[in-house]
């Protein structure tokens, strides 16, 4: 995928946007009129690295471990970049620029992609049809996550399958909440019905498509089909654990065994790199990297990280002893990051001083990144969450506990690198629950999954308030210090520029 990437550049003429634009409405104005398009296969091929493209974006799923700043994870002082500090502290609104209206516009933009390439594909002579259908599986796939991201996100959406001008764009309304998620699955559906079980790194494959299938059944809580899709994924007989929890996050391992699904990025001046190194890097005037730490982690999750021997932590040494996932994961004082001691050969950006910690993960430490365009993949779902996601319905239908425990303790003590106490047996479904969604956010944090699962559990008013501390325990914000209301912060509003466009969009509840 990472080769096939080059192609985008000539795409994004050929289908040209503006991403600075204060709003793209329900329908882009970029679709194809070459009339010498839609000749060979290769087009297909440029057609769909398009239809990937948008998912890189900061306001999709492109700002990567930056997504943990929508919850107690992280904190984000930098609310230029896409307003997640918004999300998280409960001050978004429908004029919030950024996230709320360009989430929308880029999965919208993805299924009028993708829907043109379904409109188009067959005009192709001699096409092989193996080939032309893994297209169209990858094709379905990338229309089911837009609609998964844009359910998750606002609710019952308007659902089109199809090319429309741009007055039945004006007319659209807004389908339930349970058509949108079908539409989801029957997406997805379409997509394992095509899709190989190998493929090139960043591409989809059959595992990606049952794996996300399986966590829009598991935000739904679904149970019986996590573990049926669960079940499947260990059919094909691809995914284990990588031996490395620091080593699951380097460059030089990219497409591993634990990876199902990963968005690819390419390094150099054509801006096809991710933004990591540009935002979460420290100063490092060794390298000459001026980041930003524009998000940054909380001391509430580091509080979160056990010990390694389930001893109480040590108030005058509290980073000895720890969880190795938390120096994996999270630079603290005293730890060393690219050579240099943090905070001090090493430090955060000046406005971010307050608090000693820096984002670890998904920060390349080996060499220089050239002009912020970092070329790390971002793992969107991986075999360590799909684990999880087993132990949780089978902690949530109360059918064997003690396996379910069994595989918490797999993540646990089965990596070389992370050895810690195994969690005991003999739980409770409660108790149970409570370790299942302590593991999932030490495991997984600032892989961008929190906030779902924040979202899923329903849990809010269990996380908020949330003070983000600063070294010395004082308070830097408060996130949603009125309280967290279900109802309405599990939802983002529609932006006010899409309502007026087209007023049939009614606003989320709370707006």
């Amino acid at each position: 995928m990472k080769k096939i990437l080059t192609a985008i550049f000539t795409l994004v003429i050929l289908t040209s946007f503006n991403a600075c634009n204060d709003y793209l409405d329900i329908l882009p104005d970029d679709k194809i009129t070459d009339v010498t398009f839609w000749e060979e296969p290769a087009d297909a091929d440029m057609a769909l690295n398009g239809c990937y493209k948008p998912l890189t974006n900061i306001c999709m799923l492109g700002y990567g471990p930056g997504i943990d700043a929508a919850t107690p994870n992280g904190y984000q002082w930098a609310s230029w970049e896409n307003r997640l500090a918004f999300v998280g502290n409960g001050t978004i609104s429908p004029t919030t620029n950024l996230i709320v209206p360009q989430r929308w516009q880029y999965c919208y933009q993805m299924i009028y992609r993708i829907n043109d390439l379904f409109e188009n594909i067959d005009k192709i002579p001699d096409y092989d049809n193996a080939a032309k259908e893994q297209v169209i599986g990858e094709a379905y796939f990338l229309r089911a996550l837009a609609y998964d991201l844009l359910t998750r996100t606002y609710g019952g959406v308007p659902i089109v399958t199809k090319v429309i001008t741009t007055s039945e764009s004006k007319e659209l309304v807004r389908a339930t909440e349970e058509e949108s998620w079908n539409q989801v699955y029957s997406d997805f559906d379409e997509a394992i019905k095509r899709l190989a079980k190998d493929g090139k790194i960043g591409q989809a494959t059959l595992g990606s498509a049952l794996g996300m299938k399986m966590k829009a059944y598991l935000y739904n809580s679904q149970w019986d089909k996590v573990l049926e899709y669960c079940d499947r994924i260990d059919a094909l007989d691809k995914y284990k654990l990588y031996p490395s929890y620091y080593g699951l996050f380097q460059p030089e391992n990219e497409g591993n065994d634990e990876t199902l699904f990963a968005l690819s990025f390419m390094g150099g001046p054509n801006n096809q790199g991710s933004c990591f190194d540009r935002y979460f890097q420290p100063q490092n005037l060794k390298y000459g990297m001026d980041g930003s730490s524009s998000t940054y982690p909380t001391y509430d999750l580091v509080r979160e990280y056990e010990t390694i021997d389930g001893s109480p932590i040590d108030p005058e040494n509290p980073y000895e002893n720890r969880d190795p996932r938390l120096d994996f994961t999270i630079v603290r004082p005293g730890a060393y990051f690219q050579g240099q001691l943090f905070p001090t050969e090493i430090r955060k950006h000046t406005q971010a001083l307050a608090v000693s910690l820096n984002i670890r993960k998904y920060l390349i430490e080996t060499r220089q990144v050239v002009e912020f365009q970092s070329d790390l993949d971002f793992m969107v779902l991986r075999y360590g969450d799909v684990l999880l996601c087993r132990a949780e319905a089978m902690i949530e239908t109360n059918q064997n506990i003690d396996a379910a425990i069994d595989i918490i303790n797999r993540i646990r003590t089965e990596r070389d690198d992370v050895k810690i106490k195994p969690i005991a047996k003999g739980l409770n479904q409660a108790d149970a629950r409570k370790i299942l969604r302590h593991e999932r956010r030490i495991e997984l944090a600032f892989e961008g999954q929190f906030w779902d699962d924040i979202k899923r559990w329903k849990a809010g008013t269990e996380y908020y308030p949330s003070i983000v501390e600063d070294d010395n325990g004082g308070t830097v914000s408060v996130k949603f210090p009125n309280g967290y209301d279900v109802n309405r912060d599990n939802y983002l509003p529609i932006a006010s520029s899409e309502i007026s466009i087209n007023p049939n969009l009614k606003q989320n509840p709370g707006y």
